[in-house]
């Protein structure tokens, strides 16, 4: 009986975190200021070591961590090594939130002991990629979504008892890669624990087609990726050119989308992000350099708000 009080007053105590860190964010919410939920992407910082990358978090207008494992960053093998109580204590400290986990490496059909430590954190979001074959088109395309949903079922079965939502992020080279691919499976997803990780990279970059399939999808999105592709990120670029993968830096106005989620009133996360080459490395040379980055990015979406219609 010791044992199961001690591992409930722990399983609450890591939940009440989660709860805590998103206050401020609710309480804008009851207002009439709209305000987008930020999520924070430890693999911006590449392999720093969380101690020095959660005081960031809040820094950053976040309230709440994205934990990358390698090859991007090295955060989700850290939370094994240092323990899970001397996480949650890490973050209590900090009053900040998991809130997500990047899981592309474990895929959709590996994450139910994710999801279990997902829920041990209170932690409601798994970002992952889709499983199936590529190319399609059609209802070829169709069926093999339908497909790829229904060998999902006991994943999903396990992400309704832990809470936690398993969020597809529309990849290049993936099953779900495409517009028609994300409208697909916005419909044919038969559970609000299946959802859509936005990311504007990996579609064309034309803010309306992007702002109308935002809207068309908008009841499955969960994660919204502030991402561009600006010059790509797979091959060596001098940093002025690999950063227009930032908010405000490339072609790319956010001002559309962000006028969706402002008129459907967003709840989800919405991750500033891009890539560095090589993965793993920080995406500036300091941590401090990364944080006013992704502040100069937050300042943009923040004035992208103010000019939403």
């Amino acid at each position: 009986m010791t044992l199961y009080r001690r591992d409930f007053v722990k399983s609450t105590s890591l939940a009440a975190i989660s709860l805590a860190s998103s206050r401020s964010f609710l309480h804008a919410a009851k207002s009439n200021d709209f305000r987008l939920k930020y999520l924070l992407s430890s693999c911006m910082y590449g392999y720093t070591d969380v101690h020095e990358l959660i005081p960031e978090v809040i820094k950053t207008g976040a309230t709440a961590i994205d934990l990358w494992p390698m090859v991007h960053g090295n955060q989700r093998e850290q939370l094994d090594q240092i323990g899970e109580e001397k996480f949650a204590e890490l973050l209590k400290q900090h009053q900040i939130s998991l809130g997500c986990i990047t899981q592309y490496k474990l895929g959709p059909f590996g994450l139910q002991d994710e999801m279990r430590l997902a829920q041990r954190f209170g932690c409601k979001t798994i970002v992952t990629g889709g499983k199936g074959p590529i190319g399609l088109t059609g209802s070829d395309l169709k069926k093999a979504i339908a497909k790829f949903v229904a060998e999902l079922k006991p994943h999903l079965e396990v992400a309704e008892e832990t809470g936690v939502t398993i969020a597809i992020e529309n990849h290049a080279k993936n099953l779900i890669d495409s517009p028609d691919s994300l409208r697909y499976l916005a419909e044919l997803s038969p559970s609000k624990y299946l959802s859509i990780a936005f990311a504007p990279y990996h579609l064309p970059q034309d803010e309306d087609l992007l702002a109308k399939l935002l809207r068309e999808i908008f009841d499955s999105v969960t994660v919204f990726y502030a991402w561009e592709y600006g010059n790509g990120c797979m091959t060596k670029l001098p940093k002025e050119e690999e950063l227009l993968q930032m908010p405000g830096r490339g072609k790319l106005d956010f001002t559309s989308m962000v006028s969706v989620l402002k008129e459907k009133n967003y709840q989800g996360w919405t991750e500033i992000f891009m890539h560095p080459f090589p993965r793993g490395i920080p995406i500036l040379e300091t941590t401090s350099q990364v944080t006013d980055e992704i502040n100069r990015a937050r300042a943009y979406l923040d004035k992208s708000i103010n000019h939403a219609s």
